[in-house]
């Protein structure tokens, strides 16, 4: 298996153990008499999923399996199952999951599957895998119109009543083929999509022929390539957009309907996004049915259908002969323009970028170089201030000085000494009588090494001349590389750009299907459909702006009786404005509805225990709003499909913290709400802020930084746990970077500290460093695979030197508080020190022997990444009497036996940043911790699984799920009813 394949194959092995995961844990739903629905909608799409992923993927046994299990879970969604029918079906589903979980890691171990276990399998319920009838044969086509009957228009399928089996089959399509076809096909569906939308609002002919066009297109080019069930599929949506189009037919809603269900089909049938066969023929026969009934197959259609199903040249030349009715012009211009554009995978654009990445990174790298070398140019040009200084002392002391004194000592009539003619190129020394001192210069060694120093400095200010202009061209080399660097950068981002329209027509979809579903009557005003962003961010937002878009349908506009009872038209408006300012992108979703609640949060707050009303009756309305943003927070008074299910806010808000994003809500009780997203241009190079704490560089996104300041180490209060100061009036939240990140503490300089302030999660933070180094643009590389569950680096960019500078994600360090800052769990033993009463027993007032005696709790740590599986077996242990200590991980569980102690750990093995696996071999290493027993419960029932947890110390292993009464008897076997002090 290729590099490439094999990283494909983790993803799928990655979601497939998540969806296994889902479906050992909630299996137990059809137990129950009367399961709810949206519990067996969502077993069915888990195990949907895993069908359709796996066959795309190469594994048609493990889909095959996955799909006999979704069958189960869509029938009993529509259909009783049956008191009789629970036992099997419940083993079935069982053992059913146990095989996928093996096959899947036969599939990690040597990438094959299971053949003869899955062969048993099917073998021992054969009743999920009864052989379907072969279907009847056809007759040939020249015999089948020679036969044909005209009566029923509809004679053609029936052979076995079903409007799949009429369509040819699809010949071998080459996969460089299918490269250039999908992209096509999507952007003439797309099309499709769009005039689909806009019909319905304005019917206008041109919108018709425009859609008419691209359907048309889509039928001859799939039958073309060889993907004949498609072509056919399109061929019938053909003439019901062609009804459309003479008139027979109105663009009423359910038409649209019809329509927009049929370029859903077509798109899964494009990408083959269906489970099995079996379901796309439900799926075909059902969507070919209702257009049957709204546009009933003509005779000659019918045998046309037949003739392009079996010679694909027919369908070659009808396109031909629509194109050329098209227009000559547009012809011309398709053709130009094909000759000008060209596609490019967005993976070779991603490469490009990277380049460029690199490129700014050399930058980096050489202006670092230039400083050095202006800091060498500097220290030369120290070194020639000392020398100069030191010459002209040297003449001043001993040139000079000389000639004074010897003018003063020697007379016309003296004859010089030796000392005076020491110069070898005075010669002959009877000539030096003849002149004086003012009329012939004397040289002697002294002289001479004057001038040479006095030359050597001026050569070295002439080399620090040229240095300088050196410097200073290549700066403006660099400058250049800079500018060019840019400009490249702005090149390749151009081409990953998408207009954001794009997203537009599924928002459109979504509105309106949100405002059927509620009863609404909505109205989506779409606006700066131009704004163009980065195509990665484009689909990272896509998802959140449905939900928003959903949100305003479901909880902002009223139904049109309320609305009118409050003066508004019964036409509700959602609004959808994109714009650039800087190097963001703003997106506001508004609409004109009821507004934010305000006592219904405070009501919902409160009884998910989030506040107490106390609290609630204190918070503000800017509080409140951040409530919204709480994992599982919900105002829906009632669950649909639309709203009450508590996944919404906060996905979209992390979504757009991966992004270095912000989300800003804006509400006027009874005049709407806004939401206001702000995302960046591109995430692959951006400004950053760089600081110091101690030996350590950081860089904070430039975005979210709003000054640089100052303050006192006086300034800072202390207020419950939180460092506060006041920033122009604003209270804010200071975080020392030094104490969050366990660094040497900061001392101040001259009583103040350095504060950065930023914007993070829309409040106010101020960051303690030690020193603000600068502002550069950076390329934000990935910590890689091993470190990528370190959440507060999101990145890590390349410093000049080479050395790795982290990047900070401020919204983390507000959103969690470092382990110095947690609140510790406290025993019944320490609760009751301080107690009422407590300081009379401190004082001795009670007698000791009033004073009840206090039995040590049995403590339980459970670890499991599930938090519904931790407060299930939580809720069982306390009702029996244990003190319960829940983690999320095992490094969770590690810590938290390290501050309290325990009796029984109870741990799952698939967890993340600590296994289970780990954290027993954790606990085997320390004295302290070896004799806690740990008990394992988890899905993975496999001897494999048991025998490495045994292996590694564990002295209980229960399977999920786990019943009640066969985990408390399991613990109190292992830690009794009378507990010992804590192992700590």
């Amino acid at each position: 298996m290729s590099m490439p394949d094999r990283e494909a194959v983790e993803v799928f092995l990655q979601e497939a153990s998540e969806h296994l995961q889902y479906l050992r844990e909630y299996i137990g739903v059809l137990q129950e008499i009367t399961p709810r629905r949206e519990d067996l909608e969502r077993l069915y799409i888990s195990a949907h999923t895993l069908g359709g992923t796996s066959a795309s993927y190469g594994f048609p046994r493990f889909s095959e399996i996955a799909a006999k299990l979704a069958h189960v879970f869509q029938y009993a969604m529509n259909a009783s199952l049956g008191e009789d029918l629970h036992g099997p079906l419940t083993e079935f589903l069982s053992d059913g999951i146990s095989l996928l979980e093996s096959d899947l890691l036969e599939i990690s171990d040597t990438g094959k599957e299971l053949v003869d276990d899955i062969s048993a399998f099917k073998e021992r319920y054969r009743f999920a895998f009864q052989v379907e009838p072969a279907p009847l044969n056809y007759p040939p086509p020249s015999d089948r119109h020679a036969s044909f009957d005209p009566e029923p228009a509809s004679a053609v399928f029936a052979a076995t009543g079903s409007y799949f089996d009429a369509l040819p089959e699809d010949d071998e399509v080459p996969a460089e083929i299918l490269e250039f076809f999908q992209p096509e096909a999507e952007e003439h569906l797309q099309i499709v999509s769009d005039c689909l939308l806009s019909l319905e609002a304005n019917h206008s002919p041109e919108e018709i022929n425009k859609l008419f066009r691209a359907i048309h297109t889509v039928k001859g080019s799939a039958a073309q390539v060889g993907l004949k069930r498609l072509g056919g599929i399109a061929h019938r949506v053909e003439d019901l957009i062609g009804r459309l189009r003479d008139g027979e037919l109105d663009p009423t809603p359910g038409v649209i309907d019809l329509c927009l269900e049929s370029v859903d089909v077509l798109k899964k049938t494009l990408h083959k996004q269906w489970a099995d066969e079996s379901e796309m023929r439900t799926g075909v026969d059902s969507l070919l049915n209702k257009i049957a009934e709204v546009a009933p197959m003509d005779v000659e259609e019918a045998s046309g259908a037949s003739e392009i199903g079996a010679n694909p040249e027919a369908a070659i030349s009808t396109q031909a002969a629509a194109s050329q009715s098209a227009g000559p012009k547009s012809g011309k211009a398709a053709g130009a323009a094909a000759v000008k554009s060209v596609r490019i995978a967005l993976s070779r654009l991603d490469r490009m970028m990277n380049t460029v990445g690199e490129l700014v990174i050399n930058r980096t790298r050489m202006l670092g170089r230039v400083t050095e070398l202006e800091r060498l140019r500097d220290t030369l040009g120290f070194s020639k201030e000392r020398l100069q200084g030191k010459v002209a002392e040297f003449q001043e002391k001993y040139e000079f000085n000389r000639i004074n004194s010897t003018r003063g000592a020697l007379s016309p009539a003296t004859t010089p000494t030796p000392q005076m003619l020491t110069n070898a190129a005075a010669g002959d020394t009877s000539f030096w009588s003849e002149f004086s001192e003012l009329e012939m210069d004397r040289y002697d060694d002294v002289n001479i090494l004057s001038r040479s120093m006095t030359e050597i400095s001026a050569d070295v200010n002439e080399v620090l001349s040229q240095m300088g202009g050196f410097i200073g061209r290549v700066e403006g080399d660099i400058d250049e590389f800079t500018k060019l660097a840019h400009h490249l950068q702005d090149e390749i981002t151009a081409a990953r750009m998408v207009p954001i329209g794009t997203l537009y027509s599924r928002l459109s979809r979504a509105v309106r299907d949100a405002a059927q579903s509620t009863g609404k009557q909505v109205e989506l005003d779409l606006s700066g459909s131009e704004t163009e962003l980065d195509n990665n961010i484009i689909q990272q937002i896509s998802d959140p702006l449905v939900h928003l878009v959903r949100n305003s349908v479901a909880h902002g506009i009223e139904l049109p009786e309320i609305r009118r009872e409050h003066g508004k038209t019964e036409l509700g408006r959602v609004t959808l404005r994109a714009y650039h300012r800087g190097n963001h992108i703003y997106i506001e979703v508004e609409d004109d509805g009821r507004g934010i609640d305000y006592e219904r949060v405070k009501q919902s707050a409160v009884e998910r225990g989030l506040v107490s009303n106390d609290t609630a009756s204190r918070l503000t309305e800017r509080e409140l709003r951040d409530m919204l943003f709480h994992p599982g927070f919900s105002t829906a008074a009632i669950k649909t499909e639309l709203a009450g299910r508590g996944v919404g806010l906060d996905v979209v808000r992390a979504n757009l913290n991966t992004l270095n994003g912000e989300i800003e809500i804006q509400s006027t009780t009874g005049a709407g709400t806004k939401f206001i997203l702000k995302v960046p241009l591109t995430l692959i190079i951006s400004p950053a802020l760089f600081v110091r704490c101690g030996q350590s560089n950081f860089a904070i996104p430039l975005a979210v930084v709003e000054e640089i300041r100052r303050i006192r180490a006086d300034e800072i209060e202390d207020v419950g746990g939180k460092l506060l100061t006041k920033v122009r009036d604003v209270v804010t939240e200071v975080v020392r970077l030094d104490s969050y990140l366990g660094l040497p503490p900061l001392e101040p300089i001259n009583g103040y500290f350095r504060m950065v302030v930023a914007n993070a999660d829309n409040r106010q933070v101020g960051l303690v460093v030690e020193e603000v180094l600068g502002k550069d643009e950076i390329v934000i590389k990935s910590l890689g695979e091993y470190l990528r569950r370190v959440k507060l680096f999101p990145g890590t960019t390349i410093a000049p030197d080479g050395s790795l500078i982290m990047l900070l994600d401020l919204n983390r360090m507000i959103a969690t508080e470092p382990g110095e800052r947690k609140s510790i769990q406290a025993s019944s033993s320490a609760a009751r020190i301080f107690a009422p009463g407590s300081a009379a027993i401190a004082k001795g007032s009670i007698p000791s022997d009033a004073i009840d005696r206090v039995h040590h709790e049995r403590v339980v740590v459970v670890a499991d990444d599930s938090i519904s599986v931790r407060k299930f077996v939580g809720r069982m242990l306390e009702k029996n009497g244990y003190r319960v200590i829940l983690a999320s991980d095992g490094l969770e569980a590690a810590e938290l036996i390290t501050q309290h102690g325990c009796h029984l750990v109870i741990t799952d093995l698939e967890m993340p940043r600590m296994t289970g696996y780990e954290l027993m071999a954790q606990l085997r290493q320390s004295p302290s911790t070896r004799r806690i027993p740990v008990m394992v419960v988890t899905s993975r029932a496999g001897a494999k699984h048991r025998d490495r947890a045994m292996k590694e110390g564990a002295v209980a292993f229960l399977t999920k799920p786990v019943q009640e009464d066969q985990l408390t008897e399991a613990v109190e076997q292992l830690i009794g009813t009378e507990a010992p002090q804590p192992v700590a």
